[in-house]
């Protein structure tokens, strides 16, 4: 240790001992309420140096990655912890966070995200109808020119454009039966080509 890191220990030493002294000179007659408090906030803190070293161990099953290449042959996407499987692709260039919605025909695009990989709202004609929990909705129809998740590369894939409120887009059967295989076992989706 340096004569400056030293210098430091001492007035911060120094310091606290004094704010230590006059908060107790201030609460003598709570001072038992004081060192509960002083022990709650200690184990507080306890907690989160041991979850922040934990983090590791346990950020699988909190967070578990969004997808595994296995070996190039097929893509592994775990349950989220949330019950569904949520993907990340690259459309036109641009990630887009989907849920994967088996019971979904479509690619179905928010238009945030249909904004974000380049479709102007303004060029599309919201001439289709789809009726979801929330009623009946206006739909546009685009071609998305690249689709790519992991070693996976796709092209020309139509997409629908959903111009009412979606928590997010929705990643249908179109693309998902670009798969060959497509397998779902206990917490695992796993798409094959």
């Amino acid at each position: 240790m340096n004569n400056l890191d030293l210098d430091s220990l001492i007035y911060l030493t120094i310091l606290g001992a004094a704010v230590l002294g006059w908060f107790i000179a201030e609460n003598r007659s709570g001072l038992g309420k004081i060192a509960r408090m002083m022990i709650a906030w200690s184990l507080i803190f306890v907690g989160f140096i041991g979850a922040y070293g934990l983090w590791e161990d346990i950020e699988d099953e909190l967070l578990p990655s969004q997808a595994v290449v296995e070996e190039g042959a097929a893509i592994a996407i775990p349950r989220s912890f949330d019950g569904h499987f949520h993907l990340t692709l690259q459309i036109n260039g641009a990630p887009v966070d989907f849920l994967v919605d088996t019971g979904a025909t479509d690619i179905v695009l928010t238009m945030e995200d249909a904004e974000r990989v380049g479709l102007n709202a303004d060029n599309l004609a919201f001439i289709g109808r789809a009726r979801t929990a929330n009623g009946e909705v206006r739909t546009a129809f685009a071609e998305l020119e690249t689709v790519e998740l992991g070693p996976f590369f796709h092209q020309n894939i139509p997409v629908s454009i959903n111009e009412g409120e979606m928590p997010g887009s929705l990643l249908g059967m179109r693309y998902l039966s670009l798969f060959d295989r497509i397998e779902i076992s206990g917490d695992q989706m796993t798409l094959r080509p």
